[in-house]
Formats: structure tokens, sequence, C-alpha cells
């Protein structure tokens, strides 16, 4: 009886294999999880912030029935400063409540696209040659593969090792807002989330400012509680706009930009997206392809981090770029987005990219060499 002699590992190209599909790759992760499972106390950061939108309510409401129906007798001020701060907290819990309800940003999301990704990636990419990757887990580069979910990884997706997952276009992982990732469907409405809140803590700020400073003028005309309801209020107000707002200008330089807080925050991951590096000369030190951040000198990694600044992928224009993350169509859509939030454009996997970006990292990896001849 003859016998087919096979080896039991081969190095040739085994593309018969489909890659593992993302259901696959999940209960894979079951037995060997990077991330612990939520607890109760995950949760207490988002309980407190709850607590900080709807607590200054009952204070606000005595301030505007003392002060401007008894004091004032103006009904259509009340109702005025009524309807815009229980409008600005009802869009900021909206926004919130899809933050915590839908999902970041999921890899694959039916059995229909597991089949298209993996039948694309079955051309380009083996499992042969996913195991003998020498990159990092996280590889931002498209068509690469995520050896952790084992599964396919678009451009701009990120590992979360908190979450145990890829999210695509992940901006970071927020542990205020229910211990979640912010990512390409829930980025909108995180930053409409942050308007709203600032918006909301500058009126009513504004308006107890302005009861307050009555009260010290007219003591005889309020009662004496009320005025310690507006000096909270107005504290309160001014410490949340101060530290909220500066976050939200913060975010909005990253869409005016194009960028997300991981890929502003870490100059390196450019390495990933560098071309193939010109021959180094005989007495230098040849970098792998693409570079790893341990093997840079301290001028190379220099010139990273002046790269890094002036060389953005994604930048196509900030009304471009406002567009692509906000997502509207109009030439007043933002309007509409701005009261009600809403999400991106595209699929979240490709992104039109800055068209002189590869001209500019083709020059980064030949000074990176040129700067090791120098040395």
């Amino acid at each position: 009886m003859s016998r087919d002699h096979r080896p039991l590992i081969s190095l040739g190209p085994v593309s018969q294999l489909p890659p593992p599909t993302y259901a696959q790759a999940h209960d894979d992760e079951e037995n060997e999880k990077d991330a612990p499972p939520k607890r109760w106390y995950n949760y207490l950061p988002l309980c407190a912030v709850v607590v900080m939108l709807l607590a200054p309510h009952p204070s606000l409401l005595i301030v505007l029935v003392n002060y401007h129906l008894k004091v004032l007798d103006a009904p259509v001020s009340f109702a005025q400063h009524l309807t815009v701060t229980y409008a600005l907290t009802f869009l900021a819990l909206t926004s919130l409540i899809v933050i915590l309800a839908r999902d970041p940003g999921p890899v694959t999301t039916d059995k229909k696209e597991n089949s298209a990704v993996e039948a694309e990636d079955r051309e380009d990419i083996n499992v042969l040659q996913a195991l003998l990757s020498t990159n990092d887990d996280d590889i931002h580069a498209p068509g690469k593969w995520c050896r952790k979910c084992w599964a396919p990884k678009p451009e701009r997706t990120h590992h979360c090792s908190a979450c145990g997952r890829c999210i695509l276009k992940m901006d970071h992982h927020c542990a205020w807002l229910g211990y979640k990732c912010l990512g390409h469907r829930t980025y909108t409405s995180f930053l409409h989330f942050l308007l709203c809140i600032t918006l909301l803590s500058m009126y009513i700020s504004s308006v107890c400012i302005s009861a307050l400073y009555f009260a010290f003028t007219n003591p005889i005309s309020i009662d004496e509680t009320t005025p310690v309801h507006e000096m909270f209020l107005a504290f309160a107000g001014i410490i949340i706009t101060i530290v909220v707002g500066p976050f939200f200008l913060y975010h909005m330089y990253l869409v005016w930009t194009n960028q997300t807080t991981l890929e502003h925050l870490s100059p390196f991951l450019l390495l990933r997206q560098l071309p193939e590096l010109p021959e180094p000369p005989a007495d230098g030190r040849k970098l792998s392809d693409p570079p790893l951040e341990h093997e840079l000198s301290y001028r190379q990694r220099m010139l990273v981090r002046e790269a890094h600044g002036y060389i953005r992928q994604y930048d196509m224009g900030w009304q471009k770029n406002f567009e692509q993350v906000f997502g509207w169509d109009r030439p007043f859509g933002w309007i509409w987005r701005i009261l009600l939030g809403g999400g991106g454009k595209g699929d979240g996997r490709t992104f039109p990219r800055n068209p002189r970006a590869d001209e500019l990292l083709a020059r980064l990896a030949a000074d990176l060499v040129d700067a090791d001849k120098v040395h």
C-alpha cells in the first residue's frame, strides 16, 4: 500500500487555505483574551458623567423660578432659558446613547461581508504570510492582518487591548463613556456630545453669573438660598467649560487635519507607511523594512518626529476633511450635523489619501538612510 509522504510544514504558498472568518477569530480569542471582561466598576465613570449632566437641573429650576418669574416677572425669559438648557441636555443625552448603543466600528458585520473580505484577501495574502509576519500586532497598513483577532485589518484600524478587538478608524478608548472605544461609527456622536456639554455649561454659567450679580447688587429683592444655587451652578459651569471646551477644540483640530488621536500622538506610526528603504551605505546599519522604533538612532527619531508635523496622509483640505468626518454632502449640511449629530461618510475601511503623502514618505525614508551615513 503506497503512502503519500507530505511534509508536516511547508513554506510554499498555501493560498488554497482561506483566512479565518471574524467569527472564527472571535472564537479563538475566547480561549486567549488580551482584555479582561468588563466589571461593574468600569461603569462608575459613566454614572458620574450622567450625574454631572443631570444634577444641576434642580438648582437651575430654583434659580429660574425665583429669579426670572418671582423677581423679574419675565415668563418669556424663563421659557427661553428653560428651552435652551433642556434642548442641549436632550441632545447631549441622545449622543451619549448613540455612543453606548452603537458599535464603534466592526471590522466585519455580516456573513456576506465576511465572504467578500475572505475572497478579496485570499488573492493578496495567505495564512502562512500572516503567521510569519515580523511586524507588530498593531498593523495599520491596508491589506494586513491582526494576529490577535485573526482577521483582516483595514487602514487606520487599531486593535484595542482594553476591548480585545479591532476598531475601524479607532480614535481612542474612553473610560468615561461606558469603557468603550470611539471609532468610525461613533466619533461624530462623540464630537456632538462634547459640543453640547460645552455649550450647556457655558449657557448655564452665563445665566447664573447674571443672576448672581443681581443678587449681590439687590440683596433685599431675593431670598437667601437662591444665590447659593447660582454660585454653585456658575462655578460648576466654568469648571466644565474649562475642562471640556479645550478638549473639544483639540478634536476640532484633529478633524481640521483629518487625524485621529492615535495618529496625532504616535509619530512612529509613520514608519509602517514608509516605502522600501534605499540601500544603506557599506558601513551603515541596515534597518528593518519597515523600520522599527527601537532600531532608530537619536537623529533618526528626531527626523520622524519632525516629519510627523507635516506628513498628514489623509489631509485633503479642511473642507473635505470636515465633510468626510461629519458626513454631509450639501453646502450647509454642517448645520444639521451640529444640531442633531450623525455619522461619518464611507465604510471606515478605505480613505482618500493626500496626494503629496507618498512623496513626503519617500523623502523621509531617504533621510533616515542619509542620517545613518553621517554617523
